[in-house]
């Protein structure tokens, strides 16, 4: 939770040396949002290489009809997840007025002390490609050397995520709030963060409220009874901000609501790694937030945005397990194909953070339901 505090100290201290501070300090500010960007934009592609890849060449082996069935429930789930939250916002879109956060771009005027560019090694598409082919080989042709080097740069990876990025987090943002404070279009653009996070709130609970009441019906199960067994772990995971540290609490949740030991042991701990049906909520919420505030951008088309989900279910599956990993996981596709900026970029990490606990939880607690499906089709095996 630490985090969140730090993110809301970085706004209001962006927001105040933007409004009140000496041009040289807000253009030092803004150097330093600059120099972190094109840190991230490098590390990108490196996530989904190294991630998917490993995450692909160690999933589980002797389960496959558990693996199989729950892969396939897992990645349903984040899909359905994504397309609800895209047909919601959609509907209230005549509510929202645009033109507000990418103005910054043309009327703050602040210029970089600093002028580097880091160019990534590799563009997004191409780092996904090469994170199948290798994790699919590694993970059927048992090529373990290979797959101890993917390994060891996936831990490269998640340390500089863990120590570097995820910490520095708040000083981007910082850079971000000044220029819009120096644009003067910080408060337009708060109010709606304001609508956003709740929004997305909403909508976990919404799902969550729709997984169990269809589970509950069809399984046979009373559905209030299911959520109530599933609460602790909803809880510890808005506290911890981590589905890994709450597999203690989710096990023993899915075990109250009768599911096979044998089952909840394999299903729980890999859903905390590839079920992100809330992360994939918050993402979308907020990718069709920044849209909408943009009129550089045009807001996509069901059939248009699909492809979008489909991916992101995907990348999903094997994002880090830091706090904000998911949307780190999710920038190359938001950039490469709904052409986000950097301006948008910075406004998608903001939000995303700052929810980053309710949409851990609404994983966790989702990862109930997919062990109830599980336990069903293996118990007719």
């Amino acid at each position: 939770m630490s985090l969140v505090l730090k993110l809301v100290a970085g706004i209001v201290a962006g927001m105040l040396a933007g409004l009140y501070m000496p041009t040289v300090l807000v253009e030092l500010l803004y150097t330093f949002k600059v120099i972190i960007g094109q840190l991230i934009n490098f590390t990108i592609p490196l996530i989904i290489l190294f991630f998917i890849a490993s995450g692909i060449a160690g999933l589980p082996k002797g389960s496959g009809h558990l693996l199989g069935k729950t892969v396939g429930f897992a990645y349903s789930s984040t899909v359905i997840a994504g397309t609800l939250a895209f047909l919601l916002v959609n509907a209230f879109i005549p509510f929202f007025e645009g033109g507000v956060a990418y103005q910054v771009v043309e009327e703050s005027h602040l210029t970089s002390f600093i002028n580097i560019e880091i160019p990534p090694l590799m563009g997004v598409m191409t780092a996904l490609a090469s994170a199948f082919i290798f994790g699919i080989a590694m993970s059927q042709c048992g090529l373990s050397n290979l797959k101890q080097v993917t390994d060891e740069a996936r831990d490269v990876i998640d340390m500089l995520l863990a120590k570097v990025i995820i910490p520095v987090l708040p000083f981007y943002i910082a850079g971000v709030f000044a220029e819009m404070a120096v644009a003067g279009t910080v408060f337009d653009t708060l109010s709606t963060f304001g609508i956003v996070l709740l929004a997305a709130i909403v909508m976990h609970w919404l799902w969550l409220s729709v997984l169990f009441l269809v589970s509950g019906v069809l399984l046979g199960k009373n559905p209030i009874e299911l959520i109530k067994n599933m609460l602790p772990a909803y809880f510890t995971a808005i506290g911890t901000m981590s589905s890994a540290a709450t597999i203690p609490v989710s096990l023993r949740a899915s075990k109250a609501n009768n599911v096979n030991d044998e089952v909840a042991n394999f299903t729980v701990p890999l859903c905390a790694t590839i079920h992100l049906s809330g992360s994939t909520i918050t993402i979308v919420t907020c990718a069709m937030a920044v849209m909408l505030l943009s009129p550089e951008m045009v807001v996509p088309s069901i059939t248009e945005i699909l492809p979008f989900i489909f991916m992101l279910g995907i990348v999903m599956i094997a994002a880090p397990g830091a706090p904000g990993g998911a949307v780190m996981s999710a920038l190359g596709l938001l950039t490469s194909m709904l052409g986000f900026d950097e301006g948008a970029v910075a406004l998608m990490i903001a939000l995303y953070l700052a929810q980053d606990s309710f949409g851990t939880a609404c994983n966790v607690t989702g990862d109930g339901v997919i062990a109830l499906w599980v336990d069903k089709f293996s118990k007719k095996d």
